[in-house]
């Protein structure tokens, strides 16, 4: 087998000269095709950057506790969201996750998906005890959680 590929490559080398592969070894680099490759990947990267802008990507930055005016409570209240409900439900947008936004929550009448009075009764309720893929926290949060987590659900 050694003589064969050994064979076939001399036959490669003796054949036909492939100009395409010798006039790029031989031309020097065009220095207007690199401007030009530039170019291009710089309009793709402008181009990946505004379909994500249009495509509705809302990234914010995060604000301090400070920053948004929080109490003690209510900056409480915001580290038992971040820990149990931020992956699912988005605090300042009325898009969510897995679970709907809540940004103004407490500012409608009625809850979103089910319709129930937007009170403080009805949505801890709904934290203690869960909704269809929302899990409860009856088990995790004491008292002082839950009020701590309803001051800060009413700053959004």
């Amino acid at each position: 087998m050694a003589t064969a590929v050994g064979n076939c490559a001399q036959k490669r080398a003796s054949g036909p000269i492939n100009r395409r592969v010798i006039g790029a070894i031989e031309r020097p680099r065009d220095q207007s095709g690199r401007l030009a490759r530039r170019c291009w990947i710089g309009a793709a990267l402008a181009a990946c950057l505004g379909f994500a802008t249009l495509a509705g990507c809302d990234v914010e930055l995060r604000k301090s506790d400070a920053e948004l005016g929080l109490n003690p409570q209510q900056a409480a209240g915001r580290r038992i969201y971040d820990n149990h409900c931020d992956r699912c439900h988005r605090p300042y947008s009325t898009k969510g996750r897995k679970g709907p936004g809540l940004q103004g929550v407490f500012q409608h009448q009625y809850l979103p998906l089910s319709g129930l009075p937007a009170n403080d009764d009805r949505v801890s309720e709904i934290i203690r005890y869960g909704r269809h893929e929302m899990p409860g926290y009856s088990e995790t949060l004491n008292p002082q959680d839950m009020q701590d987590l309803l001051a800060y659900l009413h700053t959004l």
